[in-house]
């Protein structure tokens, strides 16, 4: 049965309205929607404006929204995580600015407001729906990790939990409290900008642990270290760093690794439809989807996409079919690495499917863009939905109430995606400036803006192919298949499995296996997406929290109250410093665009 009533229960504050009302769900929509959304969106926009990639608003919003659902007890991690939810979303698309940004570096003609609004509602509406698909292989059977859904379970389940509170506020607190003073020093002190200190990355490390960690090092000094070979061939230019490349590589490794789990996925489902009735886990009522009607959604707003891309934008027919098949590949690729190292490719997708069209033929700019918009918004919108899912598997939330939230906030968002890009680049002339034609001297410190970089230096590519950037890609396929199909062999040996679990030597023995003999292509990939600091910093948090479950573990005390499993010390200060990180860069973004507009 759902832990949502479907009648009303009395909070413990007066004001508060009583759980399963209209006005309890009108309280944290409004809340999700118009405050905590727009903190999130401001966040996002600044962060995607001044660096390229933006902190996921669900801890930020998981934070706030708890303040005012701990009026409900416990079961106030349930309204806490439905604001989260439509909150992530408004922050989610709010990020989004950069590809008007994209269109005013090459000089593309604007649509109006409207049109862009409308054509980004599609989208995003397609996004939740193909999200939630995947939600029963990715969530549900495959129970990755995903460091930021876990850190908002840990923060609600902290924050709502009188016991919880007790045990987890100090390890929890501290854990913020670093990750405010690692997230505002980074941008303040020059040796740690050096450095590229990132306490969410240190964060998510530390939530996933040292077999995820060390691959993503390794992997990082690999593509680094192979630089000077990459130049030689011509697959970089002297002076580009290796992720140029490298991401290619990488999200071939992932969708290699996921040919053999959706081959296994397949074989299973079909020995389930032969063997009867699905098991009573899967009907659990909180966890129940109409199957039927989520892919009515997905037919409906994929052909949304379609009538407006090509009624109003102007795109062909077939290039935006392709763009929306290509979403059915990339929502999972994606998802599967959030799931494993937090980190979302967005902008990777974006230049694939761009590459990939180039190769169908297209040739014009303003046609990949509207492409690619696709790709950008829908694996942004569907893994968050995947995130959020990954929240409420664990709090045991109604899929079906998360989901109805997430229409909502995507709804918002796509507003407020055009109003923040508007304001930012009034406020900021500097962001109007094409950088991609700038010399190095000329770029503004303050405003790298990666990611819109990365999107108009692809397109400016159209007139020119380069069937490499296909044969990375394609490397990274078979590599990807080859380790994760051997991986799953030894896993699957009965004897390895009986020495894995025969003592301190199988641990050992199983444990060089999936950091170093045989990693996880998910986790691998982890270096090709981000500059090796960020492998170092994520990788050395895996270690750090490793290291110290493995030295500090103890047994339970009998008659006391048993922590959740995954509300371990290590994984409440990670989710503390992501936390504390994205608080920093939301009052970093508050301040630094009021300063602006005031001044």
């Amino acid at each position: 049965m759902s832990t949502i009533a479907a009648t009303a229960s009395a909070p413990r504050w007066s004001w508060l309205p009583a759980t399963g009302t209209w006005k309890y769900h009108a309280l944290l929509i409004c809340l999700g929607i118009f405050v905590l959304g727009p903190l999130g969106g401001v966040t996002a926009s600044y962060m995607n404006f001044s660096l390229g990639f933006f902190v996921g608003g669900q801890v930020l919003a998981g934070i706030l929204g708890s303040t005012v659902t701990f009026g409900y007890g416990a079961e106030g991690k349930h309204g806490a995580n439905y604001m989260q939810t439509a909150a992530a979303s408004v922050a989610g698309m709010s990020g989004m600015g950069v590809l008007v940004q994209a269109m005013v570096w090459m000089g593309l003609p604007q649509p109006p407001a409207w049109q862009l609004v409308l054509y980004m509602l599609c989208i995003g509406m397609f996004g939740v729906g193909v999200g939630m698909l995947y939600t029963p292989m990715l969530v549900d059977r495959m129970q990755l990790t995903y460091p930021s859904g876990l850190a908002v379970a840990n923060i609600l389940r902290a924050l709502t939990d009188p016991v919880l509170l007790r045990r987890s506020v100090a390890k929890l607190g501290s854990g913020i409290a670093a990750g405010i003073v690692g997230g505002i020093a980074a941008g303040k002190v020059a040796f740690l900008g050096a450095i590229e200190l990132s306490t969410s990355t240190l964060g998510a490390g530390m939530l996933v642990g040292a077999r995820i960690g060390i691959p993503a090092i390794t992997s990082g000094l690999v593509f680094w270290a192979l630089v000077p070979y990459f130049v030689s061939i011509g697959w970089l230019k002297e002076g580009e760093p290796f992720r140029k490349i490298a991401f290619l590589i990488a999200l071939g490794l992932i969708m290699g690794a996921a040919i053999i789990d959706i081959a296994i996925v397949l074989k299973e489902a079909a020995s389930r439809l032969r063997g009867g009735a699905p098991s009573a886990e899967a009907q659990a009522e909180w966890k129940r989807v109409n199957t039927t009607r989520l892919l009515l959604w997905v037919a409906f707003w994929g052909a949304g996409i379609v009538i407006t891309g090509h009624l109003v934008l102007g795109a062909p027919v077939g290039f935006l079919a392709f763009a929306i098949a290509l979403v059915f590949v990339f929502v999972m690729v994606n998802g599967i690495s959030v799931g494993v190292s937090d980190s979302n490719p967005i902008s990777s997708a974006f230049v694939v499917s761009v590459v990939l069209m180039a190769a169908l033929g297209l040739k014009d700019p303003v046609v990949g863009l509207v492409a690619g918009m696709v790709l950008l918004i829908s694996t942004s919108i569907g893994c968050d939905m995947q995130q959020d899912r990954s929240t409420g598997w664990r709090l045991g939330t109604n899929r079906v109430l998360q989901f109805r939230y997430q229409v909502v906030g995507v709804l918002m968002g796509a507003i407020m995606a055009v109003v923040f890009a508007t304001l930012f680049m009034k406020a900021y002339p500097v962001l109007q400036l094409d950088q991609t034609v700038m010399k190095a001297g000329e770029q503004p410190a303050e405003w790298s803006a990666a990611m819109t970089y990365k999107f108009v230096g692809v397109l400016r590519s159209l007139t020119n192919d380069q069937p490499h950037q296909r044969t990375a890609i394609w490397l990274g396929v078979a590599i990807g298949f080859a380790f994760q199909l051997a991986r799953k062999l030894v896993k699957a040996n009965a004897a390895y499995k009986r020495f894995a679990a025969s003592g301190k030597a199988g641990f050992a023995t199983d444990f060089v296996v999936d950091a170093i003999l045989l990693p996880s292509p998910y986790a691998s990939s982890f270096g090709g997406f981000v500059n090796l600091h960020t492998s170092l910093w994520f990788g050395g948090g895996g270690i750090l929290s490793s290291f110290v479950n493995t030295v500090t573990k103890k047994k339970a005390v009998p008659g006391e109250k048993e922590m959740p499993e995954d509300m371990s010390t290590t994984s409440l200060v990670g989710g503390g410093l992501i936390a504390g990180d994205s608080l920093a860069a939301l009052g970093l973004g508050i301040a630094g665009l009021l300063g602006t507009v005031l001044g």
